[in-house]
Order: structure tokens, then sequence, then C-alpha cells
């Protein structure tokens, strides 16, 4: 339980903070971030690739407005809201984007986060949970609105289990020993030719990032800004009542966004949401999948379901609306 009680959360509820300010778009850092989640797509590090799939700089993947929580360019810590939640047992819901246009290399934006919604349910795995709902509006230099950024977070009475060995069992020598990253051998996807017509049940590329280790959390870690140590600290996560440390949602949610910019491009994707279901830990290997599930009456929106599992178990399902023309 939060060390708030909920009327407090819920006497925030319609409260606004400037929370991001002078989140410079840094070339190195969208190259940086795109390896965190191991994407190689050349868009993201190329001028000339971005020119010559139409854009005039280089884009951000679709997920890199987390780097915006870095101190840099964090305007207060927790969104600004002080809602008493503990970080050993806080977990990401929900995340979801709505996109005006793609985050550019040369950009400067500001955010501006309002708490939407702050309640409480019984859950089964993890007793009384708290949910915190942000919604964070991202403008450029030119005080043009680029995004907006949905977070649902959940604070639980504990560890939620299930994802795994329980916790008095010790995950496998072979998990508890570092090892070197190797280079990821994936190739990005060619994006689908515009002018081929879609139909539902049409699906895009796989996505399958191979035997992860704790390496790949740190370096995700260092280029997001998501230090929590629950995610590379094996003390303090089996303290907090985890097997082990386990992966960050949103690196998993980096991993499914490759589906949607290998197969359709960036600049296509309107909306993108993921709902979290279960924890990568090391040594999963993570497969991302897209099928398209419905074709508006115009022919140009497309509904696209995507999945992420890891050995069988479900990390994250989510949808995206994409705009193919």
């Amino acid at each position: 339980m939060p060390t708030k009680p909920l009327s407090t959360l819920e006497a925030q509820v319609g409260t606004s903070h400037r929370t991001v300010k002078g989140f410079e778009i840094e070339a190195g850092k969208v190259a940086e971030f795109a390896r965190a989640i191991t994407d190689p797509n050349p868009v993201f590090f190329d001028a000339q690739t971005a020119r010559d799939r139409g854009h005039d700089r280089i884009p951000a993947p679709l997920t890199f407005t987390r780097v915006g929580t870095f101190p840099r360019y964090a305007v207060e810590d927790e969104r600004g809201f002080d809602l008493g939640f503990r970080p050993e047992h806080v977990i990401h819901g929900e995340q979801s984007y709505e996109y005006d246009r793609p985050v550019y290399v040369g950009d400067v934006l500001e955010g501006t986060t309002t708490l939407t919604d702050c309640y409480q349910r019984e859950g089964g795995r993890g007793g009384t949970m708290t949910f915190a709902v942000f919604e964070t509006t991202y403008t450029d230099q030119d005080g043009d609105r680029v995004l907006t950024e949905r977070t649902t977070s959940i604070e639980t009475t504990g560890a939620i289990d299930g994802d795994g060995p329980s916790t008095d069992r010790q995950p496998p020598a072979r998990m508890m020993e570092p090892r070197p990253i190797r280079p990821r051998q994936t190739v990005p996807a060619e994006r689908i030719d515009p002018d081929t017509a879609l139909a539902v049940g049409d699906t895009g590329p796989t996505i399958v990032v191979e035997d992860l280790h704790r390496q790949d959390f740190v370096r995700y870690a260092g280029a997001s800004g998501d230090f929590n140590p629950i995610h590379y600290d094996e003390p303090y996560a089996t303290a907090a009542g985890n097997e082990r440390v386990f992966g960050q949602g949103m690196f998993t949610a980096g991993v499914a966004s490759r589906v949607l910019t290998d197969w359709f491009g960036i600049d296509r994707i309107a909306s993108f949401s993921v709902r979290f279901r279960s924890r990568v830990f090391p040594g999963d290997t993570i497969v991302g999948t897209g099928e398209v599930v419905n074709i508006g009456s115009n022919r140009t929106d497309v509904t696209v379901e995507l999945e992420a599992t890891a050995d069988g178990k479900t990390l994250l399902t989510g949808t995206a609306t994409v705009i193919t023309e």
C-alpha cells in the first residue's frame, strides 16, 4: 500500500505539472536508445537513409520519450506528484501514445503531465493494487503538439509472483554470472510497399531477440533513464520478493515497437499502446509479432494487434493504428 491514503491521492487528480523541459533530441542519444531496444534499423542512425524514406531529419523510435525522465530534462521527480508509491513494489501496467508526428533529431521538447485518475482494486497476485494514470503532452520548440503519452503505474502490496520460479528457488547458476554481450545479428525487415493493399489477417515481420542477459537491462537503463535497481541489482530485487532481476516493461515495449517501424515506417504510426502481462528474465528470448485485425472504410486506417512472448508466456499485448496513405 502507498504511504499516503487514497483520499490524498484522489485529491491530486486533475492536477498538472510541467515535468519535462529542454528535452533536446540528439542524434547520439537516438542511436543509443535504438541499440538499447535491439533495433538496427538504419533510419535511426543514418541521415541519408532517413532522407531516402521521406524524412528531413533522423526520427526517434516510437518509445523514445522515456528518455525525458533523465534529471537533465525532468523538472520534478515522479512527474511532480507525491503519491507515496514504494518503487520496489511499483509495476508498469499500461503505456500508450498518440502521435501528431514523429520526434526528430533537433527537436526540443517540453512535457506537461496531468494525473488523470487514481483508484484501488483487489488483485489476486498483487494484493490491494493502487493505480495512477498519467497523461503527458509533449510540445516542440514552436509550441506545437508532437505526441501525447499515457502511463498507468500500479503499486502493489508486494512482489507479484507467477512469472517464473517461486521466490524460494535460486535461478540457475548461469543466470547469476555476467556474460559478455554478443553483437545482435538481427536485420530490419523491409517496409511494406504503400501501394500494396493490406487485408485482415496479414502479418508483419517477426522480431526475435534471443537469450537476454542482465546487460540488456542495464543498457536500456542507461539509454532510457529507468534506473530502478530492481532490474539489475540482484540483492535489491530478491529483498523486494522477486526471484531475480527482470527487464523493464518499456524495454519489451521497445522491442515490440520494432514490428511496427520495420513493417510500416515510423511516420505512418498514429497510435501505439501496450498492456504488460508478465515479466521478462535473463535467459528468455523475446518474440514480437503483429497482425492486421481491421481496415477502415476509407482503406487508409489500419488496426494492428501486437504481441510479445517469451518462451510460451505473453509479455505484453498491444494495439496500433496505422495510416497507410
